[in-house]
């Protein structure tokens, strides 16, 4: 009875006493973070408010937001607005939408150290780059590395080689506007086109087969002409044109071209290139000298092949060497071919007829049919007059005939042998021969039967010596 009234005794004790806020450490820490955050209005004193904010959590907290605030308010204000004018180029390049192009271009090559990037020297990359930086179409940084936007050439053309319609493949923006770029371009130089491409597009490993020309004066054929004014009178004969385009068919086919370029040897596979026509494609007077225009396609070809089997026709057709050295050449000895004048070698056209086919119902062809009347423009006005130039003159290519009388077709004791020669440098190439992944799949079987043929003319040399032989015949 004591123990119940004890406890009713305290109840109501309890509830009359004066009520104060408890909190739990948790629940104070918990207050305290959210406090600092939120700041809000007390009516705490002020000796526990600053013990609050002393305290050792909330210090590191605060600490790190105001160093946060003074970071957002120091980049937001830096000096001379240089950040302000980053972040609004970038907002302008983000805004550029650039997608895979090929450009459509022709120079000439004759005042230029070729077509690749060399430092220190002239080349038609570094003009055509600059023109692109200057009008905005490029970056900077696109400019100092240029794979940045993937930038390919279709063929790297040599030192004082033209091109008709070389092709490049490279990012940039839809709209760009090809006048404004020729306008910050030297007359030699010209874009005609820019055509949207797929995405994997490479102007080099997509390009099925390229067609070179090489312009020349007749008087070469004719070894018995020897002032100014007989070469000048010469007129090339219908039996003369028809020896010539006999000894030009002999290189069709796939052979063994290690002989006609350098650091190569006969069992190396690079050396096997394929040939599908070489000919005279026609005849033109011009300053009262009469020209042959000779052009040649195949699917890729290396470093001064063209130019050798030029000068080995010529050599044939003269009659400084037979039909006998031109069948050693593609065999397994190492006979030294003259090298004509590059003056008058021109990259004519790049072929794409299986990209053009695969892609025919969603991308434009890559033919440049409508460029046609731009590009015979261009040559008459900058690369024929060049040629012509050079030879009337500057008397190329009779210096050169000069040469060739003392010429010597058997190899020296400095030149290395084959077995010396597994050092092959990629920058001896004209054309490599890499093919992308869509390529391989279009292209294997067709590969797959040119490698089996050149194969079995290369071990079996007598393939080769009995088709060369034939082609003798006919030209004898």
């Amino acid at each position: 009875m004591s123990v119940t009234i004890f406890k009713l005794l305290l109840n109501t004790f309890g509830k009359n006493l004066p009520r104060h806020a408890i909190k739990s450490g948790v629940q104070y820490r918990f207050v305290t973070a959210m406090d600092v955050a939120t700041p809000e209005k007390t009516d705490a004193p002020n000796d526990e408010a600053t013990e609050i904010v002393h305290s050792k959590s909330q210090t590191r907290f605060k600490r790190r937001h105001m160093k946060r605030q003074w970071e957002e308010l120091a980049v937001s204000k830096k000096v001379d607005g240089q950040t302000d004018e980053k972040k609004l180029c970038e907002k302008t390049s983000e805004r550029i939408k650039r997608k895979k192009m090929a450009m459509l271009l022709g120079y000439c090559g004759v005042d230029y150290y070729g077509m690749q990037r060399n430092p220190g020297v002239r080349t038609i990359e570094e003009d055509l780059l600059k023109a692109l930086l200057e009008t905005k179409n490029i970056t900077e940084e696109d400019f100092n590395n240029q794979q940045n936007v993937q930038f390919q050439r279709s063929s790297r053309t040599d030192k004082g080689v033209s091109a008709a319609r070389q092709v490049v493949s490279l990012k940039l923006p839809l709209e760009i506007n090809i006048d404004d770029v020729n306008k910050k371009l030297p007359e030699c130089i010209r874009v005609f086109a820019v055509k949207r491409v797929t995405n994997k597009f490479n102007s080099k490993s997509k390009c099925n087969a390229r067609t070179y020309s090489f312009t020349l004066p007749t008087y070469v054929f004719e070894p018995s002409l020897v002032s100014v004014d007989e070469r000048k009178l010469y007129r090339i004969p219908a039996e003369k044109l028809e020896k010539v385009n006999s000894v030009l068919s002999v290189y069709k086919g796939t052979k063994s071209y290690h002989n006609f370029t350098e650091k190569k040897h006969f069992q190396d596979p690079s050396a096997l290139r394929y040939m599908m026509n070489f000919s005279i494609d026609r005849v033109f007077v011009h300053t009262d000298m009469e020209f042959a225009v000779l052009l040649v396609k195949g699917q890729s070809f290396m470093l001064h092949q063209i130019r050798k089997m030029v000068g080995l026709m010529i050599a044939v057709v003269r009659g400084h060497t037979n039909m006998c050295t031109l069948e050693r050449a593609f065999g397994k000895e190492k006979v030294m071919i003259p090298t004509a004048p590059g003056l008058g070698l021109v990259l004519d056209m790049v072929h794409y007829d299986r990209y053009d086919a695969r892609y025919k119902t969603s991308h434009d062809s890559l033919t440049w049919e409508a460029e046609d009347e731009a590009v015979q423009k261009f040559k008459l006005d900058h690369i024929y007059p060049n040629i012509v130039k050079g030879e009337i003159e500057d008397n190329s290519i009779g210096n050169w005939l000069e040469k060739l009388n003392l010429h010597s077709y058997e190899p020296s004791d400095d030149v290395p042998s084959e077995k010396e020669t597994e050092d092959k440098e990629l920058d001896d190439d004209d054309d490599d021969d890499d093919d992308d992944g869509d390529d391989k799949e279009t292209n294997g079987t067709q590969e797959i039967d040119d490698v089996s043929k050149s194969i079995e003319n290369i071990t079996n040399n007598k393939l080769i010596s009995d088709e060369i032989s034939t082609e003798s015949k006919k030209v004898l």
